[in-house]
């Protein structure tokens, strides 16, 4: 129900006499007692219900416009994650004149510093968190639908979990392919986790595929910035991307966040219904990882240097696509 209607819901049963607890009782909780109390005031005072607009910038995305390409979008497609839908939209991160600086300093950095030929020998690295429930993110996949009972219907529910077994896991790619994953199951990573188990897995993997030249990438998570990090990049990798240059708020300049991930949970889509446990998760990932098509990582390791010429042009803009 719209808030206008409830509005008119609220003043029909005020009119009638009907006391604030039934009206409460009739609208099963919709509006808490407080408000149905204060628009009662409201109309005794002036007549009507004079609800005051929101302070700050209107709105750009929960418009009437927006909702309605949401739903004409739907009718079209069925199942659609929220960040696929959002690029359709024009929705987009926020990001401020700061962020958008430092995204252009670094498009223009990297521009200067690595040749089209240099880029294919960069290894992008991310982590990513998985747990037995399966591939579904509350706040990417959705269930669209005008209420509950038309969520039901479509059968579309997610069962959750309260504490759901959970590991992360750590990759790399490159043009030539993707490291062998790194599955951490036991707490968060720190610094000390990171420099141990995951550093020495991309050391050994770009020296056997690329050879001695080559970059490492890592974003501003707080393991990798940490200055013992710093230091084991430095003395070990032949060249690395470090603190001062990666942007922050950028997953559209990772392949891996651009493409790849989406390419994994794919994979492991296909057969989650074996997944019962914390062994069989990690079973099944490394199972998934294998099955990364080449020429996805290719494409999308290749469409980099692109992405930070668009991102140069836009002054520092998020890229949608």
């Amino acid at each position: 129900m719209k808030h206008k209607d409830l509005q008119n819901v609220v003043l029909s049963k005020y009119e009638k006499g009907e006391g604030r607890t039934k009206r409460f009782r009739d609208l099963n909780g919709t509006l808490c007692l407080r408000t149905i109390k204060r628009w009662c005031k409201m109309n005794r005072q002036s007549g009507s219900i004079q609800l005051l607009k929101p302070p700050g910038c209107p709105r750009i995305v929960h418009t009437k416009g927006a909702i309605e390409k949401v739903k004409h979008r739907l009718q079209r497609k069925k199942s659609i994650s929220t960040r696929q839908l959002a690029g359709d939209l024009v929705v987009v991160p926020m990001l401020t004149d700061k962020h958008r600086g430092k995204r252009k300093k670094f498009a223009n950095w990297a521009r200067a510093n690595f040749r089209k030929e240099e880029t294919m020998n960069i290894l992008f690295s991310d982590e990513k968190m998985f747990d037995i429930d399966g591939v579904y993110y509350s706040q990417n996949d959705r269930v669209w639908a005008v209420d509950r009972a038309d969520a039901d219907k479509k059968g579309d529910i997610k069962p959750k979990r309260k504490f759901p077994q959970k590991v992360m896991v750590w990759l790399g790619v490159c043009s030539k392919g993707g490291t062998p994953s790194v599955i951490i199951d036991n707490d968060s990573v720190d610094h000390a986790r990171y420099i141990q188990e995951v550093l020495p897995v991309a050391l050994e993997y770009d020296n056997k595929v690329l050879g001695s030249q080559w970059t490492f990438q890592q974003d501003d998570a707080k393991p990798h910035i940490h200055h013992l990090t710093q230091r084991w990049c430095q003395h070990h990798f032949s060249s690395f991307i470090d603190k001062n240059h990666w942007p922050p708020n950028s997953p559209d300049l990772n392949p891996l966040d651009y493409s790849i991930w989406d390419e994994f949970a794919h994979a492991t889509q296909c057969q989650w219904d074996k997944v019962t446990s914390k062994a069989t998760l990690i079973d099944e990932l490394k199972r998934s990882v294998k099955t990364i098509r080449q020429d996805v990582v290719f494409e999308s390791c290749s469409s980099w240097t692109n992405r930070l010429y668009r991102v140069s042009k836009t002054n520092g803009c998020y890229l949608r696509e």
